[in-house]
This record gives C-alpha cells, sequence and structure tokens, in this order.
C-alpha cells in the first residue's frame, strides 16, 4: 500500500476520475462510517469513491466524547450484544488497526453508597473486562480495581471528601476522533479509492426505479460532476432523512439527532491522574485527560435545529458545571473553560421520547434498487456498520466479492509505529527536535511521522511551534493542506488540529500565521488569506455568541450568524 497524498490537485483528479467510469460502490458522507465503509470496499477489490459535503469529519465525527469504547451504560440496558461488539472494536484498534491513534485511558467511578452500590457496579465493571476478554481482544488494557475512599483521594486529589465512600477503576480507550476519519480517508485512498472532500451530492441519478448514481457540485472550483456507481450507500449520519428525500421515496427508518455539549478546561483546573465518570439523571458524565486538557461531557437531549452547526447554549454550559462541580472541591467557573464544542448524535428514531433511551444499534436498508442506507450505531463499531454496508451492496453487484478484510487491515501510520516509538530519543537527535515533539507527532501521525520530518529537514522553520499554540508545530499546519485534505483554515484549527478549543482564544490568535503557511501550498491570494481568517473570526464570534444565550432556539440563532466559509 503506499500512502496517499490528499491535496489539491489529488482531490481534482479524484473527480475527474471519478466522473470517468462507472464504479461499483460510491459512498455519499465522510464521516468515520463513510469512510470506514470505503476502506472496506475497496480492500473487497471494489471499485470505490469517496464524496462529503463539507470537510472529512466535519459533522458528528469530529464532535464525539473522543472514546472508543463498550458503553458501560449499555450493560445495565442490558444490550449485551452492543457491548460485546464495541469491546472486540475497542481491542482491535488498540492492538492491531491504530495504536499511533487509540489509546487507554482510566476512569474513577466514586461510589456514594456502602454496601450494595460497590456489588452492583463492581459487577457490572467485572463484566466489562469479562468480556472483552472474551472477545480474544482485550488483553491490552489493565483490570478494574475497587479502592477505598483514601486510595481513591490519592488518584484524584480533586474530589470532595463527601462526594464518594470509596470508588472503582477501569480502563477505556480514547481516539481524536476527527484525526481517525482523515486518516481513515486516506487508508482508503492509499488502496485506491478516490475520494474528494468539499463535493456535495445535489441529486440521485436514476433509471427507472434503480438509484445509478448521483450528481456531485464541486463547491471548490465549481462545476458539476455525473458519477456512476453500480451501488451507492448512503451514510450521511444525521442528515440520512434529508439525503433519503432527495429520491422521492419513504425511508424505511427514521434517525433523531441528540445533541451532546463538551467542554475542554485546561490541566491544572482539575487535579487527578485519571478520568472520572459520574452519574446524572438520563446518563452519565465523563471528565476525560485530552493532553494538556480536560474534556468534561456530555448532555444528551433532542435537537431539531440546525445540523450543520449545532450550538451549545448558556443553559448546556450550566448543566455540565453544575454536575462536574458536585464532586470537585475546587469548583469550576465559566473562566475556566478554554473551549465548547457541540455534536448530534445520529440515533435510530424509536418509541421513546427520551433520546437518552433511543437505540445506538445500527441499520442498513436497501430502499430502492442501487441504493444502501446506513445508519445509527456509534463511533465504536464503525468498522462493523462499513462492513454490513459493504455485505448490502455486494448482493447487488451480481458477482463473487471477497469477504469484508478490514479486521487485518492496518491504517496508514501504524505499521511501524512501535519500532519508531522506541526509537524516539533517537529520532528527536536526527530531526533537531525535543523528544516531547517527537512523541506529539508519533501519536498523532504514527510512522507517517518521517513525512513531517522530511518538510522539517527541507524548511527548518517548519520545525517551530506556532506561537499561540505551541503544542502543535508549523510542519502540521502545511501537511493538513498537502497530505490531509485541508481546503480552508476552520478545517486546520478545528479538526487537522484543536486549536480552536484548546486554546482560551479559540485560535483567533494563530488564524494569521495558519492562513500564511496554507497560503503557499493551496495558493491563496493576498484577498483570500483576509477572507479566511474573517470568516474564522466571525465563526469564533458566534459561537461565543450562542455559548451565552438561555436556550436551543436563541442559540441556534447567534450561531447562524457565521455563513459557512463555501456555501452550500
Amino acid at each position: 500500500m503506499r500512502t496517499a497524498e490528499l491535496g489539491p490537485a489529488q482531490r481534482a483528479e479524484a473527480l475527474a476520475r471519478m466522473a470517468e467510469r462507472e464504479l461499483d460502490v460510491l459512498v455519499v458522507g465522510g464521516g468515520v462510517v463513510g469512510a470506514g465503509t470505503a476502506l472496506d470496499a475497496v480492500t473487497r477489490g471494489l471499485a470505490t469513491g469517496l464524496v462529503e459535503a463539507r470537510d472529512w469529519a466535519s459533522g458528528t465525527s469530529s464532535r464525539s466524547s473522543k472514546l472508543i469504547h463498550g458503553g458501560l451504560r449499555y450493560l445495565e440496558m442490558l444490550d449485551f450484544g452492543l457491548v460485546r461488539e464495541a469491546l472486540k472494536e475497542r481491542g482491535l484498534l488498540l492492538e492491531r488497526i491504530a495504536p499511533h491513534l487509540v489509546k487507554p485511558v482510566p476512569f474513577l467511578y466514586p461510589l456514594r453508597h456502602r454496601g450494595w452500590e460497590r456489588w452492583y457496579a463492581g459487577s457490572g465493571v467485572a463484566l466489562y473486562d469479562a468480556m472483552a476478554l472474551s472477545s480474544g481482544h482485550g488483553r491490552g488494557l489493565p483490570r478494574h480495581r475497587h479502592l477505598t475512599r483514601r486510595h481513591a483521594l490519592r488518584t484524584a486529589p480533586c474530589l470532595k471528601k463527601e462526594a464518594l465512600v470509596g470508588a472503582l477503576q477501569y480502563y477505556d480507550a480514547q481516539v481524536d476522533d476527527a484525526r481517525f476519519v482523515a486518516t481513515l480517508v486516506r487508508t482508503a485512498a492509499g488502496y485506491g479509492a478516490r475520494v474528494a472532500n468539499r463535493a456535495r451530492v445535489t441529486e440521485f441519478l436514476r433509471e427507472g426505479e434503480r438509484v445509478v448514481g448521483v450528481r456531485v457540485s464541486d463547491l471548490e472550483e465549481g462545476g458539476s460532476y455525473e458519477i456512476r456507481a453500480r451501488q451507492v450507500v448512503n451514510a450521511t449520519g444525521v442528515w440520512t432523512d434529508d439525503t433519503q428525500a432527495m429520491i422521492a421515496e419513504r425511508g424505511q427508518f427514521h434517525v433523531r439527532a441528540s445533541k451532546g455539549i463538551h467542554l475542554v478546561v485546561p490541566k491544572d483546573r482539575i487535579h487527578s491522574s485519571t478520568g472520572l465518570i459520574l452519574r446524572t439523571e438520563t446518563s452519565v458524565l465523563f471528565v476525560i485527560p485530552w493532553g494538556r486538557h480536560w474534556i468534561v461531557g456530555t448532555t444528551d437531549t433532542a435537537w431539531n435545529l440546525d445540523k450543520a452547526h449545532p450550538a451549545a447554549s448558556g443553559a448546556d454550559i450550566d448543566y455540565l458545571l453544575d454536575h462536574v462541580n458536585s464532586v470537585l472541591a475546587v469548583p469550576l467557573t465559566r473562566d475556566d473553560v478554554e473551549g465548547v464544542y457541540a455534536g448530534l448524535r445520529p440515533l435510530l428514531a424509536g418509541e421513546s421520547d427520551a433520546t437518552s433511551k433511543l437505540s445506538r444499534e445500527h441499520t442498513v436498508a436497501h430502499p430502492v434498487p442501487g441504493l444502501v442506507v446506513i445508519a445509527g450505531g456509534k463511533y465504536t463499531t464503525y468498522r462493523v456498520m462499513a462492513k454490513d454496508a459493504v455485505d448490502a451492496a455486494v448482493h447487488g453487484l451480481d458477482r463473487r466479492v471477497a469477504a469484508c478484510c478490514t479486521e487485518e487491515v492496518r491504517l496508514a501510520g501504524a505499521e511501524g509505529y512501535h519500532a519508531l516509538w522506541n526509537a524516539r530519543a533517537r529520532l528527536a537527535s536526527r530531526a533537531g527536535l525535543h523528544e516531547a515533539r517527537i512523541e506529539h507527532l508519533l501519536n498523532r501521525y504514527g510512522s507517517l511521522t518521517e513525512e513531517l520530518l522530511e518538510l522539517i529537514a527541507a524548511d527548518p522553520r517548519l520545525g517551530e511551534p506556532l506561537p499561540a499554540a505551541d503544542d502543535y508545530l508549523k510542519a502540521e499546519i502545511v501537511y493538513a493542506c498537502s497530505h490531509e485534505g485541508a481546503r480552508h483554515l476552520e478545517d486546520v484549527l478545528t479538526r487537522r488540529t484543536r486549536i480552536s478549543i484548546e486554546t482560551f482564544d479559540r485560535g483567533t490568535r494563530s488564524a494569521r500565521e495558519c492562513a500564511t503557511l496554507m497560503a503557499g501550498v493551496l495558493g491563496w491570494t493576498d484577498a483570500q488569506i483576509e477572507r479566511e481568517i474573517e470568516h474564522y473570526l466571525k465563526r469564533v464570534e458566534a459561537e461565543r455568541q450562542s455559548q451565552v444565550q438561555p436556550d436551543d432556539r436563541t442559540a441556534d440563532a447567534a450561531r447562524l450568524g457565521a455563513p459557512d466559509t463555501v456555501p452550500l
């Protein structure tokens, strides 16, 4: 497999090639499920295309809790099949598929009641570990343990003494969700898939009842393409119902959106060596280690407003602060919040009005010949969803196709990662960088780190950190455009890096430096640089305004005050 570059030239070529010859499978939607479906299809030997209207992972798949987990709360719902499936996928990702991107993370569960709660919660966590081991892929994480209150407070001194009588500690895993999707897309492209972001489907092509392809509008360069495919897979998440409406057919199921918001606070605001998991009235609340930060989330409320830019209201932020402060000895305030992000979960609609009770299972449907729809599910089980979608598409190809092999396919950067990690001191010396910088790169790019070091060797200035976001090197901004498909300043500041949520200024102080670096790759004029900066500043201001509004409707109106970089 070659490592694909997703620069401007490659994007233009991909669109042209998709329009030249009929594909076996065209995937619509560039989130984790769509990207995973493209990788599954292309590694079965199918001629595969992937198009996305915005940026890779610009919807749900960049705004999750960043966890790869079985879902402890689904055990309480007796959804053993979903938990077992997710735990197997967690193990595969940690051990084989993406060890450079998926990392173990500890969680402490404070016990509030003596006696029965330790037995009840301990039994659930023990079952969780046992199910992971029985999957054959659960040996990469430590087992859970029971802690006294004194031991728990040594592990997490941030907790109020009266907030617990003891604790349980267990392990799950975490991931930078947007980076994972970008890597999935590059891996699929490396195996031969044609991929293009900022390419919006405007129409499904029909011959009689059958769907035979799509018409795509190139939102970057202009123009329209007819892309024909023997099977089209609709993997558009919370937009599933909207996409279904384009074929004027009633869907076999409906997708409801549930909003979850997260806060990002500096590491020094919460004194703990472990993450936390807390019960709320309707769900659970996580406090998740995130580099030099913590992520606090999430909420779970119905959302019926703008899907592209779900807004966090002041009420959402207060809800999270109130709940986390119920156990913290030193409470968090609004002034401690560096970043806020909101995302939508695509839930299969059921009989319950409470979104927290809707299914996290996924469903595949074949509403008309030539079209497969995949919806629901959770981030951790994207690979299973992709397999099921391609299996359904294969039934419509009327020819023998190889079985799914993605359980064995390592993502770009995984091969050789462990060897390079062991040699990180030598790499640092050779590159003239601090060892901590090499560790940062290896945990974001794996063995593809060598490509960034080549950029730095060619231009040593790219080895410098960004002045206002010094966790990131200038080389990463250039690489995002030349290799990872970034087309706009927002793509880089919110998804290829996490500067937009990891700095108190939300990336505004980094905007000019980043736009100037991007201009050299994307061929921007001075006027384009100014447009990109202006758009990003307006977006940040609109988000800040939405986060002081009292409810969803006013927050949505404030967020929509900043238009998209590329109008849809």
